[in-house]
C-alpha cells in the first residue's frame, strides 16, 4: 500500500526541504498494527525536526515529483550543528491519533482492531503508519480524533517533570514558558497533587492567564521586579527544580542565582555556597541562542538535558505504565489541548501556514489532519481504506476486503 508521508531533508547548499513524499506501508508483524493517522499535533519538538534552525522568513514553495514542499535558508552557524542530516531524509510527527484499520496476529495488536488511538514514535505526518502496539493507547470514540493526537508529548512530558521530582527528592517546581499548552497542563497538575509551582512567563496577559486558572506563583521576566519575586517565590515554596523550555540565554542562570540567594537565607551556608542542591533541566529551545551561566551559586548545582524518550526508559516500565493510564483517564480534562487550526497534510506545506504555526504563540496549537490527503493515496488496493482518514466514527470502519496480508491473515476492522 502506498501513502504520502512528510519527510524532512538537510542539503549539502545550506537549505532544509520539508516534502511530501511516497512510501509504502508494510503489512503489520504479529506485535504491529496498521493506523488511519486522523490527526497529528504541531509540536515546537515537530518543528525542530521539520525546519531545524533555518531562518523561517526564507521560506519559499517549491514542489517534488508533483507534491508540495518548502525550502528554507540555513544560516552558516547553524550548519555545522545540522551536519549530521545532510542527504538524510527524516519522517516527521512525534505523536498522532487514528482508527486501527489492520492488525498482527498477536493478542495485543488484535485487541486494538477498529479502535481509536493515539500514538507516538514518529512519523505521524502521514495518511498511515505501522507501528508497535505498544506504542498505542486506546480510547473510547467518546475522545475527538484531535483530543486523542495530544496524549502523548505534552501529557507525558508534564507527568515526567512530576516522577522526575520525586524520583530525585525535590519539593516544588519552577516551569518556564509557563503559559504553553504544556505549562497549563502542569498547572493542573500540580494543582490537583498540591505540589507548589513557580511559573514564569513573559508578559502580563499570561500572568493573567495563568492567574485566572487558579495559578498562585506567576512571574513575569520582562519585569523589573522579577528577580525580587522570584527569590521570593523559591523562599515560600523551597523550589529546588526546574525545567525549562527557552533554553538560550541567561533565564536559567537567573533562576539557579534567585535558588542560591533564596537557599542562603532560609539554610546553612559557607564559602562554597549553599548546600542545597539546585538543578536546572533544560528541554526546550524556543531561543536558539548561547545558554549563559555565571556560577555564581555555589558549587551544588547542575543544568543539563530533559528528555521524554529516555527518561521513561530511567523510569521504568512500572511508572510509565501508571503515567500513561492517567493520560487515559484525564485526556479531556487535565491534559485538555485546545487548537487553533486543522491544516491539511498539503496545508501545511505552504509558506503561509508556516509563518503561522511557526511563531509558536501561547493560545495557538495548530493539527494536521488527513481530510485531504486521503485523495492523494496512489495505491489502488488503498482507496477502501482512504475513505477512513480523517473522520470521526461512531462505529468501526468496514473493511471493504482491504487485504494486508503476506503469507499470514490478518484480520481488518468489521
Amino acid at each position: 500500500m502506498k501513502a504520502l508521508q512528510m519527510q524532512s531533508c538537510v542539503h549539502e547548499n545550506a537549505t532544509v526541504e520539508c516534502a511530501l513524499v511516497e512510501i509504502t506501508i508494510p503489512d503489520p508483524k504479529p506485535d504491529e498494527v496498521v493506523v488511519a493517522v486522523e490527526a497529528a499535533p504541531i509540536n515546537p519538538s515537530d518543528l525542530g525536526l521539520m525546519f531545524g534552525a533555518a531562518d523561517l522568513s526564507s521560506v519559499r514553495e517549491v514542489e517534488r515529483n508533483g507534491q508540495p514542499a518548502l525550502l528554507l535558508d540555513v544560516p552558516a552557524a547553524a550548519m555545522r550543528a545540522m551536519a549530521p542530516r545532510v542527504g538524510h531524509w527524516m519522517a516527521v510527527g512525534n505523536e498522532g491519533s487514528g482508527r486501527v484499520i489492520a492488525a498482527g496476529d498477536g493478542e495485543t495488536a488484535q485487541a486494538l482492531l477498529g479502535q481509536r488511538v493515539g500514538m507516538f514514535g514518529g512519523e505521524m505526518y502521514a495518511a498511515y503508519r505501522c507501528l508497535p502496539a505498544a506504542q498505542c493507547i486506546a480510547f473510547p470514540d467518546t475522545i475527538s480524533a484531535e483530543q486523542a493526537a495530544s496524549c502523548f508529548v505534552n501529557p507525558m512530558t508534564a507527568l515526567g517533570f512530576l516522577e522526575t521530582r520525586d524520583m530525585e527528592g525535590h519539593g516544588a517546581i519552577v516551569h518556564t514558558a509557563a503559559a504553553s499548552n504544556l505549562g497549563q497542563m502542569l498547572v493542573r497538575l500540580c494543582q490537583a497533587d498540591k505540589i507548589p509551582l513557580v511559573n514564569i512567563v513573559r508578559s502580563e496577559a499570561q500572568v493573567t492567564l495563568l492567574r485566572d486558572m487558579g495559578a498562585e506563583w506567576v512571574l513575569n521576566s520582562q519585569s523589573e521586579q522579577f528577580m525580587p519575586e522570584l527569590i521570593e517565590a523559591l523562599k515560600a515554596t523551597g523550589a529546588t527544580v526546574a525545567f525549562d523550555a527557552i533554553g538560550g540565554g541567561r533565564l536559567v542562570n537567573r533562576i539557579l542565582t534567585a535558588m542560591e540567594i533564596a537557599a542562603a537565607q532560609t539554610g546553612p551556608w559557607s564559602r562554597y555556597g549553599s548546600e542545597e542542591v539546585k538543578q536546572a533541566y533544560i528541554y526546550g529551545q524556543l531561543d536558539m541562542g548561547a545558554t549563559e551561566l555565571t556560577r555564581g551559586y555555589g558549587w551544588v548545582w547542575s543544568v543539563s538535558g530533559w528528555l521524554l524518550t529516555p527518561f521513561m526508559n530511567r523510569a521504568g516500565p512500572d511508572r510509565v505504565a501508571r503515567m500513561r493510564q492517567r493520560v487515559v483517564d484525564e485526556i479531556d480534562s487535565t491534559f485538555l489541548s485546545h487548537y487553533s487550526s486543522r491544516l491539511s497534510l498539503q496545508e501545511s506545506l505552504s509558506a503561509r501556514a508556516v509563518v503561522d504555526y511557526g511563531a509558536r504563540k501561547t493560545a495557538q496549537k495548530n493539527a494536521v489532519a488527513n481530510d485531504e490527503l486521503s485523495r492523494r493515496i496512489t495505491s489502488r488496493r488503498s482507496l477502501a481504506l482512504a475513505a477512513f482518514v480523517g473522520r470521526e466514527f461512531a462505529d468501526p470502519p468496514v473493511s471493504q476486503g482491504c487485504d494486508f496480508s503476506r503469507r499470514r491473515q490478518h484480520r481488518t476492522a468489521v
